[in-house]
């Protein structure tokens, strides 16, 4: 142990020489004596509770908002595949996301959106980074719904031969799912005043925490 060094923030351990700086947190990796205890430790040494807003919660946990995000995304995905313009002129043609991406890069991007927002929502397992993601979150959310403004309000068009189309359920269902998302996302992890504590040593004291 004496010849180890660990980030003062995240504790990843390092053998000395190995590095200077946390390739993770950017911090001075610094001896391992001199760093306080962890939470986990102190918890372990000392019967200290984990903090209710810092308890790891179950994958499949769908409360505070994280269910809906989840399943928006995924629904959000499916979405950008489903049909976003049935042309009628100049001939009969159903174009999907990726066929508009194709011609436009840019709209592209309400996909990545989604593949980003679910794993970055389901890999958030407590309260304190629900909470912490919400800036990230609301910005993945709303960029689908910036994607189908921009086209409502630059449809597709030919500079010789006019086109007319529809546009299809699966634009809808991006705006929709999009505004849902982003109404959420910034509640994201809920209020701090109000975790209902149901396990843990903290349980024995009450349900809220005030």
């Amino acid at each position: 142990m004496a010849d180890l060094i660990a980030c003062p923030f995240c504790r990843e351990l390092f053998a000395r020489g190995e590095a200077r700086v946390c390739p993770a947190c950017g911090l001075t990796l610094t001896d391992i004596s001199k760093l306080p205890l962890s939470h986990d430790a102190l918890a372990e040494d000392f019967g200290i509770p984990t903090p209710p807003h810092l308890e790891t919660l179950p994958w499949f946990e769908v409360r505070r908002g994280r269910g809906i995000l989840v399943a928006a995304a995924v629904l959000g995905f499916i979405a950008f595949f489903a049909p976003w313009v049935n042309m009628t002129s100049p001939e009969m043609h159903v174009m999907s996301g990726p066929d508009l991406a194709k011609h436009s890069g840019w709209i592209w991007g309400a996909c990545v959106a989604w593949f980003i927002l679910f794993p970055m929502t389901l890999t958030r397992r407590s309260i304190d980074q629900m909470r912490g993601a919400r800036v990230a979150a609301a910005f993945l959310s709303a960029i689908p719904v910036v994607t189908v403004a921009i086209l409502w309000l630059m449809p597709p068009h030919a500079r010789y031969v006019p086109i007319r189309f529809d546009w299809g359920w699966g634009l809808y269902a991006t705006f929709g799912l999009g505004l849902l998302a982003t109404l959420i996302a910034v509640r994201f992890g809920g209020r701090i005043d109000d975790i209902k504590v149901s396990r843990g040593a903290l349980a024995r004291r009450g349900e809220t925490l005030h």
